[in-house]
């Protein structure tokens, strides 16, 4: 996929083989181009960064919709990979530092989740203000299934979007929910067909960049004041107890036991 032409009063926009960039009126589609499930990394969590940051200094740019190729929205970091990735799993600081700044772009963000969100991959799901789903999606906070602790600002994101109550049963047992069990408590907003998931996602980010950009903007702001700040204090946190977790033994049964598709036999190491 290639990016629409910028217009004369646009900034360049990056563009990379893992980042795609379409423009329609005035919303733009951010799209995840590392197929089938986009695992992330420091490098795609910086260019999604650069994209973000770029529409937000584009004034023809209203809205955000963040789509992904293939089966998964987003799995997450992948713990298969060999270094340099598994250096920023020792020390997740430098990527939980771009995450911020995802979440301090002014522009509404409306996330297409045709798939799997999973781990990481739920907490930038929370990034947008709305999520559009469909039944095939699977959702998922795994990060105790995989020996440690949730990070990419979920232990803050995701009791305010969903209660406490619900986001410790999601944290506790890393239990995968489907489409129509995150719409049913609040984790995604709409659940259509998977084919008309990004055409749905669209269609409300359309909605809003109809409304007027200043108004919009201005009482995103008072929605949500306060939240960059506690995002950034909260994956100082996080970082600091996954490089904890990351030296465990429970850590490396966890990653084992995915890898090999068997029940974890944790201790407590």
């Amino acid at each position: 996929m290639t990016a629409a032409s910028p217009t004369s009063t646009s900034p360049a926009q990056p563009q990379t083989s893992d980042i795609a960039i379409e423009r329609s009126g005035h919303t733009a589609t951010v799209q995840l181009c590392r197929p089938p499930h986009n695992f992330f990394d420091l490098a795609l969590i910086s260019g999604l960064v650069e994209a973000f940051e770029a529409l937000q200094a584009d004034p023809q740019c209203r809205a955000i919709v963040l789509a992904a190729q293939g089966r998964s929205f987003c799995a997450g970091a992948d713990f298969s990979a060999p270094e340099p990735v598994a250096g920023e799993r020792r020390d997740p600081s430098a990527l939980y530092r771009q995450a911020v700044r995802l979440f301090a772009v002014t522009k509404p963000v409306v996330a297409a989740v045709q798939g799997p969100a999973v781990g990481g991959g739920l907490g930038l799901a929370l990034v947008a203000d709305f999520r559009i789903t469909c039944a095939e999606a699977r959702w998922s906070a795994n990060f105790t299934r995989l020996g440690f602790h949730p990070g990419f600002a979920l232990s803050w994101t995701l009791p305010r979007l969903i209660g406490p109550q619900k986001a410790a049963w999601m944290f506790y047992t890393g239990r995968r929910i489907t489409g129509e069990e995150a719409v049913r408590i609040g984790l995604a907003d709409e659940l259509v067909a998977q084919d008309q998931v990004r055409a749905r996602a669209q269609a409300l980010a359309g909605e809003i960049a109809a409304s007027a950009p200043i108004a919009v903007e201005s009482t995103r702001a008072s929605l949500r004041a306060g939240l960059v700040d506690a995002v950034r204090a909260a994956v100082e946190h996080e970082a600091g107890e996954q490089r904890q977790h990351f030296q465990t033994r429970d850590f490396r049964e966890g990653i084992a036991a995915t890898a090999q598709r068997r029940e974890p036999v944790f201790g407590r190491h």
